[in-house]
């Protein structure tokens, strides 16, 4: 039972998460960019301290190395990110140097835009012109946008596994959420393939090719699961700084811009959408 939900739902996540992402990037629900962003923080936080952390601390496993896995996750997850934007930005830079073009650049901005929502802040605009630069640079080939993406499902289907070994429930919490937060990063994963390619379907079939290896992760995680079984609260922790990190760390600055009341109150409502969301889903699975 655990592993054909385990198939379901990472198949779910990873590649319905593409589907969608294709509505919003290909102009069917374009409008809604910016609130799939507020969306995906609410859910992934509150799939991070409401579910995963309670079901770990239930445990047997003392509060004191729960806590270090946790800070030890979210400290994992920094420098990851740091090492990858090091990365991409010296590729960045070596593209410039040999190319001399500047019509990859335009891609990978229209890409980031995309992203971030399509609209910028001029109190803001220094900045996030140098948040352009500094992001663009992941972004300079179609295969090493497949690649990461390819990466990051692989380990996004062993956190919905470890989830789905703890319990049902939290099991299809954890797929809710990463198919939430994956939305706003698969959007730009697609504008940069059709950038470098007028195929919309080739585009959206490689995307998706990518999604689907969060399924051979939750393969792998439920074998890992199930031999290591003592050490699943460790994995929900471990499951929960990423979610944090990435609400905190990717989503969240992404909306700390300049809005108007009306704009903000809809900033936060879709915030809380996420999070009732979240907690509906998980009631009403509890239930059944």
């Amino acid at each position: 039972m655990n592993l054909a939900a385990i198939l379901i739902g990472t198949l779910c996540a990873g590649i319905g998460s593409v589907w969608l992402a294709a509505m919003l990037s290909f102009g069917l629900l374009a409008r809604y960019t910016q609130h799939m962003l507020s969306l995906a923080a609410g859910a992934l936080l509150a799939t991070g301290f409401m579910h995963l952390l309670p079901e770990a601390f239930e445990s047997q496993a003392g509060a004191d190395e729960l806590f270090a896995t946790l800070l030890g996750g979210l400290v994992f997850f920094f420098l990851l990110d740091k090492a990858e934007l090091w990365h991409h930005g010296h590729e960045h830079h070596h593209g410039h140097g040999h190319a001399g073009g500047h019509g990859a650049p335009a891609a990978e901005t229209r890409a980031h835009d995309a992203h971030q929502g399509g609209h910028h802040d001029h109190d803001h605009g220094h900045h996030r012109d140098h948040h352009d630069h500094s992001h663009a640079g992941p972004r300079t080939g179609g295969w090493a946008v497949l690649v990461g993406d390819s990466v990051h499902a692989f380990g996004d289907g062993i956190l919905i596994a470890s989830a789905f070994m703890a319990d049902l429930r939290l099991g299809w919490v954890a797929a809710l959420a990463v198919l939430v937060h994956e939305v706003p990063h698969h959007m730009g994963d697609l504008v940069v393939l059709r950038a470098s390619s007028t195929n919309r379907k080739a585009a959206l079939v490689k995307v998706s090719l990518a999604g689907s290896v969060t399924a051979l992760g939750g393969l792998i995680g439920y074998a890992l699961v199930d031999l290591l079984h003592q050490w699943l609260p460790y994995f929900l922790v471990i499951a929960s700084s990423s979610f944090v990190y990435v609400a905190l760390a990717d989503l969240i600055p992404q909306l700390q811009r300049r809005l108007t009341a009306r704009e903000t109150a809809a900033q936060v409502a879709w915030l809380l959408a996420g999070i009732v969301l979240v907690s509906l889903v998980s009631r009403l699975a509890h239930a059944h």
